[in-house]
This record gives structure tokens, sequence and C-alpha cells, in this order.
């Protein structure tokens, strides 16, 4: 579903402040796979998600989406394909707006913007229906501006939006590094629901062990821009959560 081949990245080429941030990456991601990105800061993992996303283009190697190279398509370009929740609650959503209609918006996400009939009762009632899965009781106020919301009813409204468009490819960044533990816990469980139910390829970078070890089918290990461990399936299941914490002392 997702291949790059011999990706790399450079900033500041040719200057005192050059950074090679990704050096020759060959990473492969299959259908309904949910891969856990791990590393310390500055390994490349945020910019392995940027790069994947279309935020930035790597300055060598190629990108592909199911067979289709798509190296130089900016993010709106691949939004046919992907779907993105941010670190930060207050990115991904238009804070004014009320819920419902970011949730109109979120549906519209890949298709082309003509004047048409705003939120059906049906469309409010899908919405409700989806939001009642939260237990937050949120589906009586669909009608509430989604920038009153706190932090962590914002990322769990926000993983419900991304499933409303023909989406293939969540990415998932840090979805849980701004929020307190209870909501961070409920982020991660409607993630993991979502990620099932509709199965979704998606791509996690997080620096949360225990999500690490709990969430995903895959772990994979950066380090000065290189993958150093990528374990599949059957080697994540062998693990025990002290493995991680020795991956990083």
């Amino acid at each position: 579903m997702i291949k790059l081949t011999s990706v790399g990245k450079d900033f500041n080429k040719g200057k005192a402040n050059h950074v090679q941030a990704l050096s020759d990456i060959n990473f492969e991601v299959n259908e309904k796979q949910f891969v856990v990105i791990l590393g310390a800061n500055g390994s490349g993992k945020s910019t392995l998600l940027n790069l994947i996303s279309g935020n930035l283009f790597p300055s060598s190697g190629t990108i592909y989406f199911d067979n289709t190279e798509v190296t130089r398509l900016p993010d709106f370009q691949r939004s046919r394909w992907i779907a993105r929740v941010f670190q930060n609650p207050l990115s991904g959503t238009a804070p004014d707006l009320t819920i419902l209609d970011n949730f109109r918006l979120a549906a519209l996400r890949s298709k082309s913007k003509k004047l048409s009939i705003g939120a059906t009762d049906s469309f409010k009632k899908l919405v409700q229906e989806k939001i009642s899965t939260l237990g937050m009781g949120l589906e009586d106020k669909v009608y509430q501006p989604v920038g009153s919301l706190s932090g962590g009813q914002r990322q769990a409204v926000t993983l419900l939006m991304s499933t409303m468009d023909e989406t293939r490819i969540l990415l998932l960044d840090e979805p849980t590094a701004a929020l307190d533990p209870r909501s961070a816990a409920l982020v991660m469980q409607t993630a993991n629901r979502i990620i099932s139910e509709n199965n979704l390829t998606a791509v996690m970078v997080t620096h949360n062990l225990k999500d690490a070890y709990n969430y995903g089918n895959r772990v994979v290990q950066l380090a000065e821009g290189k993958i150093i461990r990528d374990l599949n399936t059957e080697e994540k299941a062998a693990l025990n959560e002290a493995d991680l914490f020795h991956w990083f002392t």
C-alpha cells in the first residue's frame, strides 16, 4: 500500500547547518497493516511521516501508494488516499465551525467543492450515530463549535472525521502527546477500533512506549535517519514491554 524506495531527505544541503534527516530509506507498509514508528528526537520519524503525507518532498528516492508514484504530489493531491491526525488537538479541524459542519467538510475532503445542499437530517443522524460510539455525550451537541471541546474530545472527533471520506491510509502524528492519560487512552482505543473496523492501513509516530507495545501489528525504530529495527507481527507479539524501554537505554 505504501512503498518508499531509496528515500533520503536533506535540509539546508551545501550549507553549514546541513542536516541529513533520512538516508536511503526502503520501507513498505502492506494493506491493513498498523505500523508504529519509534525514535528519539531527531531520529527522522516526523520527517518520514511528512514525506508520506506530502507535506515534504524527498531529496532522493521515490514514494508509491498502491503502485501509483506520488513522490512529487503535494498533500492535498494525496487526500484521496490519506487522512491525518496531528499531535496538536487544535490542528486538523475548523475551531469556529460546529461539530456537524466539520464532519460535513471531512466528508467532502477529497471531492470537488461546489455549491450543494449542506448537512441534511440524514447526514446529521449519521454523525450523531458515529459520535455516540465515543460515549462522551457529544451526539446531542453537534451544533457546538469544535473549538469548545477538550483536547481529548477533539482528537476523538477528528479520528471519526477521518472515516467520513474514502480514506485508505491513516497517519497518526503522536496523537496522544498533548493529552492527559485518561483522554490519551480513549483516543488510542478509538483509533484502534476505527483502523480495525474500516480495514485501514495505518502509520503512527509516537514517543509513548506503552502505546507502541499495546497497539499496532508492526514496530519500526529509527535512529539518525535510518531504520535500525523492523519487527513484524510475530516478532512484535514476542516482545515484552521492557524490551522497548531497553531500546532507548
